[in-house]
């Protein structure tokens, strides 16, 4: 005989609604609104601070690409993220944010910002609207698993069982661990049988092996308008150089493939291109024009008209050999081979890969045989790059999860008003 699920909804209960981040907080939101009595339980002292954090970049809320095109960004997940898009796209994100006073506008990269470029003035004027709308935030309250079929939290007032009519699960991914998203509502669910992948780190850093007195020099230097490869995969932009490697939004959006890279082979080869919008011939013909009795370093340094920081870079990879021709040092100039070790941990990483598998739920987000128990936001096993891509449809899978749980009241649990 098939043993219950743990969770045993309660119609006499509240929707209890487990993270206060950007998911959580939108589901509650959109459950309020339909007049249900949400409870937002948060084990941190205050809600939304891995937000607030994201917030002091300048808090890029979505990005204004073509909707047909946005997808594509989601990889592997692009076809589950069409359909949340579906239903609360970038447009509605925009209309959401200026309805809360933040006035968006579209930035010079596409990305979304709102006026103010900062998210504590759109977050105080989004909990005052869940205080209107009746919902009650429980700070410093850790779900603990299940008992007698209710969710449990322990916090200040000790440990205690709340009634939950339907629950949604959004305590986000397990990066920035201090500001509160630590993972363990995966091992909860994971240990109920719900199927998921451990998470990893993503948006992240590479660790790269730099001689010492390249990192000395030239750490916290950008490499700008460069073009990165792993594989047959190619991203332009910029990149960051750190003490332990790489950062930035074109390091961060190769994440996949060098983990696949990682995992297949223990390391992976990232190659540069210093000057993408220039050809090997050109790069060779121009250094043909610098007299050959100079220096490789100078020749190339002069034809290339190399930043110092691009020069060390050049003298990280390993050595071409002495009878190089031009055509062989423009190459290489346009593909700098560098050997990535491995990735930046958890606590330095933007998001996270891993989480709940998406083919353990329905479409509404209601967790397989477990009726009444929906996940939301980074909770889920998907990932994107930073530009706005991440905030899209972490709130958008939370308007889906408060969709799904109204829809499953409606259909699947007597209509009675919560107390």
């Amino acid at each position: 005989m098939t043993a219950p699920p743990p969770f045993q909804p309660d119609p006499a209960g509240l929707v209890v609604v487990i993270g206060a981040g950007p998911a959580g907080l939108m589901a509650a939101e959109r459950l309020s609104a339909a007049g249900l009595a949400v409870a937002v339980h948060e084990r941190m002292p205050s809600p939304a601070r891995k937000f607030l954090m994201a917030g002091r970049g300048g808090l890029n809320l979505t990005h204004s690409e073509p909707l047909d095109r946005f997808p594509a960004r989601y990889g592997d997940r692009a076809s589950q993220v069409r359909d949340w898009l579906g239903r609360f796209d970038t447009q509605a994100l925009r209309d959401w944010a200026d309805g809360l006073g933040a006035g968006t506008f579209v930035g010079s990269s596409g990305r979304v910002f709102p006026r103010a470029m900062k998210a504590s003035p759109l977050l105080r004027a989004w909990l005052q609207r869940l205080r209107d709308q009746g919902v009650s935030l429980h700070t410093g309250s850790r779900w603990t698993g299940f008992e007698a079929g209710q969710p449990v939290f322990e916090g200040e007032i000790g440990r205690r069982p709340v009634p939950a009519r339907a629950i949604i699960v959004a305590t986000g991914g397990a990066s920035w661990p201090r500001l509160g998203s630590d993972g363990q509502a995966l091992d909860l669910l994971a240990g109920q049988g719900i199927a998921a992948r451990p998470f990893r780190p993503a948006n992240v850093g590479t660790v790269l092996e730099w001689s010492p007195d390249f990192s000395a020099r030239h750490a916290g230097q950008p490499l700008k308008a460069v073009a990165l490869t792993v594989g047959d995969r190619t991203v332009r932009g910029e990149a960051m150089v750190t003490r332990e490697g790489l950062e930035g939004g074109a390091v961060y959006a190769l994440g996949p493939d060098l983990r696949r890279a990682l995992d297949r082979d223990g390391r992976a080869t990232l190659h540069i291109d210093l000057r993408p919008s220039e050809t090997v011939e050109s790069l060779a013909a121009r250094l043909a024009r610098v007299p050959s009795s100079q220096s490789r370093a100078n020749r190339l340094r002069r034809a290339a008209r190399l930043r110092p920081v691009e020069a060390g870079l050049l003298r990280e990879a390993p050595p071409l050999p002495p009878d190089a021709d031009d055509l062989a040092l423009a190459a290489r100039l346009k593909a700098i081979p560098l050997t990535v070790t491995r990735l930046q941990g958890l606590e330095r990483a933007i998001s996270s890969a891993g989480g709940i598998d998406p083919a353990a739920l329905t479409p509404a987000l209601m967790v397989e045989g477990h009726p009444g128990l929906f996940v939301a936001g980074e909770l889920l096993d998907w990932e994107a790059p930073t530009g706005g891509y991440l905030l899209q449809a972490v709130m958008a899978s939370g308007v889906v999860a408060a969709d799904g749980v109204l829809g499953w009241i409606a259909g699947a649990v007597p209509a009675r008003e919560a107390p």
